[in-house]
């Protein structure tokens, strides 16, 4: 998601509009965008782009620049005068000031977790010899800049203990830096590596340095936008510079290739992952590091499945895997002997998805999914289940990582109404005590968590989650907000947000559903999102919203919906095929130029789920759902509130922009239809506390506003205790 945050004198004039609102509200004059007479031909068809212009990158192009400085002119001015927006800052804030623990991992004899004190920016890493030894600060970012946008995205600590190497993500953008700590006395060494992006660290076994990915230094025109091609691992020694790493793994045959290497526990073993879109389906090439001779050797070759390193023992390498198993199975490849005839299955494929595995404890702990909720089993190395690690109920557990010898494993539980709670697995007794529970100004017991089943045009049974506070009671006009996601094999599970939260205690009815593209039920589940099959996806979600209104939850004026990224893509398709049925659409950073996604930074990656304009079928395909090409002129359009950021180099912002502008010309109805652009912020990840609290309070006030919604008396005033 891309986040916002305003300057102080900004704040200052909102705050003072806010106290002169109007009872009445004229209609939204957006401002005039201009077109250019651009025409493409697709296999014999012509198709028009009259925005193409806003494809600029926005740091290079003033037009694109002043465009962007006065759409958020209009925004901001129209936000300013809703009174609920100060209250749900107010409110959120409160909600969101409480401690917050990552999973602890061991390294040597110490423990290692990221923490927040509650309204920090950005999360800090801290360091303890023991679970009850006093912690001690190793990495703050939030010392990194004055506005809190350099964050910290990934680190990976040295075996023994004695390094830690991080990456850190600027602005928000997809491009890493790397640099290594010294844990014992804290100091920053000289070590600075550039040009990493979708990368791992991971440590030779001796602790001498650490194998990553990057691509070809470019320019700064061609950082934010241009394709992203020959990715190359290396090997980078400690206390060295970045222009002597050894270069590991190269295909320069191959340019769309982008490999990845994971070392073992043990560091004998260097398993190569290559992938060539988002889809699991990689080819595997293996290096044996006990001989100083050997040399990378493809042992799995195709790209036609999933094969997920899980560890190993010895030279037994465990891979997840959903060949000849759509819903996944556990298989061992012995490394001297790898040829598929030699293969052995330990867990065979259930009918419940085998999300995750872990190798620990000489067990295995592995994390299954029962209609998109989590179901934990415990296994023995010969794959015969020992036992369960029982969880509270509908919710999502994550983590369980470790070492093969480790006695101990750690997990997140955490759902709709219940903030995330880090646990300690003993894996050979099965118990479990909780490490860290955080505590928040509210009540779970206050809100209702269910899971119902509907049925989507073509007669596929579709879950949806639903979660509000028991004293809402559904009488077909609360305002209600669906979100989805439908694609990448994403699965869309319960998990814990105090933005939600906010919502909720708003008296609104939050909905998630788990729509066909995702991998809720599997590779089958996912294929049947995809390419030509994508309208299913549009259809589950539209079926979603008919299951709310028919079934007395809401009314279409009072129904919104939500989704980022590919989420952004189904709301924007959706709401040109059915503008009619909700009262209002936030699209974030979405996929809106279905015919040219392919052409920037990572996009030519999500053909795996899309296709291409470049195939004659796939075009046509694309051609009939496509956001920006399908805005009908003179439509009476539900309120829409488009959000992006400038620095998003995944889905670059001149998708949102050419949708935003041809929805702008298009709307023929008098609900507003903004956009709002973040400034020094990404595609999501790293965002600041304070842009996130900023940007979720403009999108519910735009909903307040739009859906007619009134605050419970009191709201935003006084805050219940912490339970």
């Amino acid at each position: 998601m891309n986040l916002f945050s305003r300057a102080l004198p900004v704040l200052i004039f909102l705050a003072a509009c806010s106290q002169e609102t109007p009872t009445e509200y004229a209609r939204i004059e957006s401002p005039q965008t201009a077109t250019v007479d651009h025409v493409d031909n697709y296999h014999g068809v012509d198709v028009a782009d009259p925005f193409r212009w806003l494809e600029d990158d926005v740091r290079e192009s003033e037009d694109v620049s002043s465009w962007v400085a006065d759409q958020n002119e209009v925004t901001f001015a129209y936000l300013a005068t809703i009174p609920e927006r100060e209250l749900i800052v107010r409110r959120m804030t409160e909600l969101w000031d409480y401690e917050r623990y990552g999973l602890p991992r061991k390294e040597g004899e110490r423990y290692f977790y990221s923490y927040n004190d509650g309204l920090q920016n950005q999360n800090v890493i801290f360091t303890q010899t023991s679970l009850d030894a006093e912690p001690r600060l190793l990495i703050d970012p939030n010392t990194w800049s004055d506005d809190g946008t350099v964050a910290l995205a990934s680190y990976s600590v040295s075996p023994g203990g004695r390094h830690l190497a991080y990456l850190v993500q600027d602005g928000g953008s997809d491009w890493r830096e790397a640099r290594v700590l010294d844990i014992e006395s804290g100091e920053v060494l000289d070590d600075h590596l550039e040009w990493l992006k979708f990368t791992e660290l991971s440590w030779a076994g001796d602790g001498s340095g650490f194998y990553y990915s990057r691509y070809p230094a470019t320019s700064a025109e061609e950082k934010f936008q241009s394709l992203n091609r020959n990715m190359t691992i290396y090997f980078h020694e400690i206390g060295t510079s970045q222009d002597a790493d050894l270069v590991v793994y190269a295909r320069p045959d191959e340019p769309d290739w982008g490999p990845r290497a994971q070392i073992t526990d043990d560091g004998e073993h260097m398993i190569i992952t290559i992938s060539v879109g988002t889809d699991s389906r990689y080819s595997i090439v293996y290096k044996d590091l006990t001989d100083p001779d050997a040399e990378p050797v493809m042992i799995i070759e195709g790209f036609d499945f999933d094969y997920s390193l899980i560890g190993n023992i010895g030279n037994d390498l465990y891979f997840r895997t959903n060949n000849d198993a759509p819903r996944n199975r556990l298989i061992v490849i012995d490394a001297t002997n790898p040829e598929p005839e030699n293969w052995r299955e330990v867990i065979a494929e259930a009918e419940d998805v085998l999300d995750g595995v872990s190798l620990v404890g000489g067990r295995i702990v592995a994390e299954y999914m029962q209609d998109a909720w989590s179901v934990m089993k415990i296994f023995d190395l010969d794959g015969s289940q020992v036992g369960n690690v029982n969880l509270p109920g509908i919710g999502t557990a994550s983590g369980f990582n470790g070492k093969a010898d480790d006695p101990e494993t750690f997990f997140s539980y955490a759902s709709f109404n219940t903030p995330e709670t880090i646990s300690r697995l003993d894996v050979s007794t099965g118990e479990v005590e909780v490490f860290k529970a955080p505590k928040v100004a509210f009540d779970p017991d206050d809100f209702i968590v269910e899971q119902v089943f509907y049925e989507s045009k073509d007669g596929t049974r579709v879950p949806m989650f639903i979660s509000h506070k028991k004293d809402v009671v559904p009488d077909g006009n609360r305002p209600t907000m669906l979100y989805g996601y439908g694609g990448f094999d994403i699965s869309m599970q319960p998990s814990f947000s105090t933005t939600r939260l906010a919502w909720m205690e708003m008296g609104g009815i939050y909905a998630v559903a788990n729509l066909r593209g995702g991998g809720e039920y599997g590779t089958e589940w996912h294929k049947a999102g995809t390419k030509l099959q994508k309208q299913n996806v549009f259809d589950d979600f539209i079926a979603a919203g008919e299951y709310l209104i028919a079934n007395n939850y809401t009314s279409s004026e009072k129904l919104a919906i939500f989704g980022g990224s590919n989420g952004g893509l189904l709301v924007g398709a959706v709401t040109n095929q059915r503008p009619e049925l909700f009262g209002a659409a936030l699209p974030a950073v979405g996929v809106m130029d279905m015919l040219r996604f392919h052409k920037f930074t990572a996009g030519r990656f999500w053909t795996d789920d899309y296709g291409s304009s470049d195939n004659p079928e796939e075009f046509e395909a694309l051609r009939a759902y496509s956001p920006y090409h399908n805005v009908k002129e003179g439509a009476d359009y539900p309120a829409i509130l488009v959000t992006t950021a400038d620095t998003d180099d995944r889905v670059v912002p001149g998708h949102s922009f050419k949708y935003a502008a041809a929805m702008q010309a298009a709307q023929g109805g008098d609900a507003p239809v903004l956009i709002r652009i973040e400034t020094r912020a990404g595609h999501g990840a790293g965002v600041p506390t304070e842009k996130v609290i900023e940007d979720y309070a403009d999108r519910w006030a735009f909903l307040v506003r739009n859906l007619d919604m009134r605050l419970p008396e009191g709201y935003g005033d006084e805050s219940p205790s912490p339970r």
